[in-house]
């Protein structure tokens, strides 16, 4: 490789970047010596296409000469709620580090000039957990929310493990020992709480890119329709796009922000692919060209469409190779599991390996159900509390379910409507009155007000239709709920809506025979 001046390692470290805290000492650093740059990525659902946003931007790390560190954040994807089961931490460890090295051979980055890190390497040692303690004593729990709130699942009862996450994504620059942090936009507040909070320690640079997803937010993990997964096949691919919005004219979209952040850092160009009839090829090498055509319509949505989905496959196709070998099928079936098949470490367990923390097949044990709100007054003795009947359709009659609701939800708003309810816990006295049922809403709450509103059922859907969660296996429901077990309690910490409005357990739609629920305003909420 040719030396390049210091002013052209700039350009490379810091193109196709949002935003970057720290330029001026970037300057400074790359005028005596190279960058050491570090990107860390919590081990919890398979990785997918944003995932060569950082890739490529590795690849202009080491074409800058910087020393890259890549750190399988294993310990935060427990913490963050627990994404990533504790017997299954070192078993998705090696799936990311497998399919990243995978993604880097894909677009041609070479390896020897990577270091992968696995958290728990490091972050269970004595020094580490020290200054975890340290960290304790002089952060709030405002502070640490506040850090989190864009990277950690936000729930109205946090666990403390949420509120450790941001401290120790901000020891970790430290402990090893960069210059610089690479990551998404959504991880601003840690950047900074990181400063303020460890005021000891030397001030980093911070690298902020950021992908919008196939519906245009940023891409998830967890949010199915957003992504494309990395082993997907080409029907798949096809398939995922062709639902994405894409209106004529409107370049605010995710596949023109896909070709801008990924295609065109990787390859140098694209070609739309089109019939002679509607104007043939056409090959852009500058975006800002692709965007005006599209602006036009002299680009036509389905054009762009078809041929992202050629470029995807061209980046997809080694991917799907390399990971055709039977220890890959293997990793890959082990760290992910099909849903209600975890396998439990036979091993000694210690408190973080309970039962608690196993929840993949506790969805099958409940029942969720729909049902029209037949009569709907105050409770007699409380004024916060609802009083309702509910037809589910069964041959016993409408059932008697409070909530409490009022003064949250108009009660003329709840009068005949469809809801969804949970249906098999047991039944609990609400001051005096037995309620048979849970009404599930849509909430979030902030430190001065909450909002509420009832899960909307899908069109078409008919009382005493059952409610279940997309790609989950169903049997039959239990009876009731046992609830020493706390069964409701561990699946609503992963139950969501998310930022289109539909209902959502780790990740997977809850869904009708006749579509999806959702909530009709809010965006981002708890489900309870």
């Amino acid at each position: 490789m040719s030396v390049i001046s210091p002013e052209e390692k700039q350009r490379l470290i810091t193109r196709n970047l949002q935003e970057v805290l720290g330029e001026s000492k970037l300057s400074e650093i790359l005028k005596t010596r190279d960058l050491k740059v570090y990107w860390g990525t919590a081990t919890t659902g398979k990785p997918h296409m944003a995932y060569f946003v950082p890739m490529s931007k590795i690849g202009d790390f080491l074409k800058a000469g910087c020393e890259v560190t890549i750190l399988l954040a294993d310990l935060h994807a427990y913490l963050d709620n627990m994404k990533a089961p504790w017997e299954l931490l070192s078993l998705r460890s090696k799936y990311y580090e497998n399919v990243i090295k995978a993604m880097l051979r894909s677009i041609g980055v070479p390896l020897d000039k990577l270091k992968f890190v696995q958290g728990t390497d490091y972050q269970l040692s004595k020094e580490y957990t020290l200054d975890v303690y340290r960290l304790s004593s002089v952060v709030t729990e405002h502070d640490a929310k506040k850090a989190g709130a864009e990277v950690v699942k936000q729930v109205d009862h946090p666990l403390l493990s949420g509120l450790l996450y941001p401290g120790l994504q901000a020891l970790d620059e430290e402990y090893l020992k960069v210059d610089a942090q690479f990551g998404g936009v959504d991880q601003r507040k840690i950047f900074t709480f990181a400063e303020k909070a460890f005021s000891g320690y030397e001030k980093r640079i911070d690298l902020m890119p950021m992908v919008p997803g196939l519906t245009g937010n940023k891409m998830s993990s967890s949010v199915e329709e957003s992504k494309i997964d990395l082993l997907d096949d080409a029907a798949a691919v096809k398939r995922k796009l062709k639902k994405v919005f894409c209106e004529p004219g409107n370049v605010s979209n995710g596949i023109l922000s896909f070709i801008k952040l990924v295609v065109f850092p990787i390859f140098g160009e694209f070609e739309i692919v089109r019939s002679k009839e509607f104007g043939g090829n056409v090959k852009y090498e500058e975006y800002d060209k692709l965007e005006a055509d599209f602006a036009s319509e002299a680009v036509h949505p389905g054009d762009l469409k078809s041929s992202v989905a050629l470029v995807i496959n061209r980046l997809l196709d080694p991917i799907r190779e390399e990971f055709k070998d039977p220890e890959l099928i293997k990793l890959t079936n082990t760290a992910y599991p099909p849903v209600g098949k975890a396998k439990k470490n036979t091993k000694a367990k210690t408190p973080v390996q309970s039962d608690y923390c196993r929840r993949s097949s506790i969805p099958v044990t409940v029942g969720y159900r729909e049902g029209e709100v037949q009569l709907l007054v105050l409770h007699p003795d409380a004024d916060s509390l609802y009083l309702e009947t509910i037809d589910f359709g069964e041959p016993s009659g409408p059932r008697t379910v409070v909530s409490g609701l009022a003064g949250l939800v108009p009660l003329d708003s709840l009068q005949n409507r469809m809801v969804v309810c949970l249906c098999n816990l047991k039944p609990q006295k609400m001051r005096g009155i037995e309620s048979q049922a849970m009404l599930l809403c849509a909430s979030h709450k902030s430190e001065t007000s909450k909002e509420v509103e009832p899960l909307a059922p899908p069109t078409g859907s008919n009382v005493g239709d059952k409610v279940f969660i997309e790609g989950v296996p169903q049997v039959t429901p239990d009876e009731k709920l046992n609830p020493k077990k706390k069964v409701w309690e561990k699946i609503q910490v992963d139950l969501s809506i998310t930022k289109d409005g539909i209902a959502t357990w780790q990740g997977k739609n809850i869904v009708t025979s006749q579509g999806a629920v959702s909530a009709a305003n809010l965006r981002e909420a708890n489900i309870s």
